[in-house]
């Protein structure tokens, strides 16, 4: 079941073009990649949703239904520009934005002092943000996101100040979160995380929505017939062994091994360069090269550009 949707969504800012036609689909209780290079128009859909700004044209649905305001309560969303109120004491700012959000008093801070417990951060409740590090004031906020337990919840760059250990912290309570049911639209620039975490991404570029899928399905759908291949023997042995239907892309000494990655060209299967690289030494291992988001990402933007003859910065 989809979540929430978005059809053919335009927004246009002065003579800026920021959506141009862009659909997603959000599966129940999944992780939604949003991705796309700086100025792509993430932000502006993200806002979209969260009905900070309206669209010029297209519709969006919650939950099957026509998304309003009535849905605000229903979304948690963590903004990659930080926003709490320096001169506030953690506590009771937090206590103050989740009223917001609909909780009681009592409610608010039962469910906070769990989390600031669990988060290791009890002895912030009486300072002033101002006195926090970015990485604890991310804590805070992502503490107060997801604390009325919303339907849907977006984070942008959630991961932005923090050191490894509680980055990792924090990827761990997403998972949980959705394993709990809740569904997350993730937005990043580290495609890394997005390996991780997503299940479905899609990617914008100059307003245009140019990829989407299972990120399984868009791993496989890139692969380039691309093998690693590690083995004791002759590098001139092997390589006079192959045919015209293989081409060497790399090779290199390894530990006393000899590691190489082929490429198989027209129809020649694993088993036909198998066939032809067993008689000239010891094969240790045999792996396909399965191109990361990183890759994917780069080259899809890189294309896009080319075929719209915008220069790609060094």
């Amino acid at each position: 079941m989809v979540l929430f949707k978005a059809e053919n969504i335009t927004k246009k800012f002065a003579t800026h073009l920021a959506l141009d036609d862009v659909s997603i689909n959000v599966p129940e209780g999944s992780i939604f990649g949003l991705l796309g290079p700086n100025g792509a128009g993430k932000t502006t859909l993200i806002r979209i949703i969260n009905q900070i700004t309206a669209p010029d044209s297209g519709s969006l649905y919650f939950n099957g239904k026509p998304l309003q305001g009535i849905h605000v309560h229903e979304i948690g969303y963590l903004p990659e520009e930080r926003g709490l109120y320096k001169k506030m004491k953690v506590g009771e700012q937090a206590i103050y934005l989740a009223q917001l959000k609909g909780l009681t008093k009592r409610d608010a801070i039962k469910k906070l002092r769990y989390w600031f417990r669990k988060f290791e951060i009890e002895a912030w409740w009486d300072k002033k943000v101002e006195e926090l590090s970015k990485g604890m004031a991310q804590k805070v906020q992502f503490i107060i996101t997801i604390l009325h337990e919303p339907k849907l919840l977006i984070f942008d760059e959630p991961f932005s100040g923090f050191d490894p250990i509680n980055a990792n912290l924090l990827k761990k309570e997403i998972l949980a979160l959705r394993d709990a049911g809740a569904t997350i639209i993730f937005s990043t620039h580290n495609m890394g995380s997005v390996e991780e975490l997503c299940d479905n991404i899609t990617l914008i570029n100059y307003s245009k929505a140019i990829l989407d899928g299972h990120i399984d399905d868009i791993r496989e759908k890139y692969k380039s017939r691309t093998y690693e291949l590690i083995f004791n023997g002759f590098f001139n042995k092997f390589e006079a062994s192959l045919s015209s239907s293989y081409e060497i892309l790399e090779s290199k000494e390894q530990n006393g091994h000899t590691k190489v990655k082929v490429k198989l060209l027209g129809n020649m299967s694993t088993n036909d360069l198998l066939k032809q690289l067993i008689p000239t030494g010891e094969i240790i291992s045999f792996n396909e090269i399965v191109p990361s988001m990183n890759d994917i990402f780069i080259k899809v933007v890189e294309e896009t550009n080319a075929k719209n003859g915008v220069k790609t910065m060094d």
